[in-house]
């Protein structure tokens, strides 16, 4: 999304914020809808010793084979250390966007929900998912949110 800033800290502005907005508010990728590989990534760059991070992933489906396989790398790649804590914690923000399109809902959508409420807990974090379809068209802007946002229950 930013590639002048691969492999480093984005700097927390306002005007980054408002630049991931509305990078967000029209990004239109296509992927094989796994975490996996965006977490790999993350840990081996952003991850050291002297200080905790957190991984935030956004999404709105996950189309692999099994949510089995998804935890069981991950945990291999966010081990525990001695004192029981992972390298980070892992949060989720899961958006309804298969599910405001259609009046059949995808089951890609629920089994999003099912892996990141699961990978959250296991790694220390949260898990929400949008209830207002008005977020995703927002771009993130939670002063728009006509409803909070709550946590995903199945």
């Amino acid at each position: 999304m930013f590639s002048r800033y691969a492999g480093k800290w984005i700097p927390d502005t306002p005007a980054r914020r408002q630049a991931i907005r509305e990078r967000l508010s029209s990004w239109n990728a296509f992927s094989n809808s796994s975490p996996v590989e965006g977490i790999e990534i993350a840990i081996k760059t952003f991850w050291s010793a002297d200080k905790r991070i957190s991984l935030y992933v956004l999404g709105d489906e996950f189309t692999g084979d099994s949510i089995d396989e998804v935890l069981d790398e991950v945990d291999r790649l966010n081990r525990r250390d001695a004192r029981g804590q992972r390298k980070v914690r892992i949060h989720g923000i899961g958006f309804p966007t298969l599910f405001s399109q259609s009046q059949f809902p995808e089951i890609t959508g629920t089994r999003f929900g099912m892996l990141m409420r699961i990978l959250c807990e296991r790694n220390g974090g949260a898990f929400v998912a949008s209830t207002a379809p008005s977020l995703i068209a927002s771009g993130l802007d939670s002063r728009r949110l006509r409803r909070p946002m709550s946590r995903f229950k199945i």
